[in-house]
């Protein structure tokens, strides 16, 4: 794989590291790498984030985007188009619940975009968004 930039590394909260495993693994195909006791981390896209093991609850604000209550604190991965599909159907045929069902945002704007969100089992919040034209993803709107 030939990479235009360096992967990212996230580390976020989670109350459960079996069934953040789960969700990770076998929904959403990541692969783990290292782990302890209180954290994992998963190949997320070709970037590393580490899920870590809190005992604080999580709190979750949001704003208005387009529409939607959007989870103000969220992550995710910028997918190509083919690929954001395939995930899509791969999470209707798993029944997974969307947060923010799939849909395309910004029709006709430089930033138009495919996007849907889930949560992960401790209500983290993921957004998997692509581009029809991958130029554009830091475009803006000349308006």
């Amino acid at each position: 794989m030939t990479r235009l930039s360096p992967p990212f590394h996230l580390a976020f909260p989670v109350t459960d590291l079996a069934a953040t495993r789960e969700f990770f693994t076998a929904i959403l195909g990541c692969k783990v790498g290292r782990e302890s006791e209180r954290w994992i981390d998963f190949d997320f896209f070709g970037h590393q984030i580490t899920a870590h093991l809190s005992d604080l609850p999580l709190t979750v604000a949001h704003n208005t985007v387009d529409g939607d209550r959007v989870p103000a604190s969220h992550f995710g991965a910028v997918l190509d188009w083919d690929n954001w599909h395939s995930l899509r159907d791969r999470l209707e045929a798993l029944q997974v619940e969307f947060l923010i069902g799939p849909r395309v945002r910004f029709p006709d704007q430089a930033g138009e975009q495919a996007t849907f969100f889930i949560r992960d089992p401790s209500g983290n919040a993921l957004e998997f968004k692509s581009f029809r034209d991958p130029d554009l993803l830091f475009a803006r709107d000349n308006t």
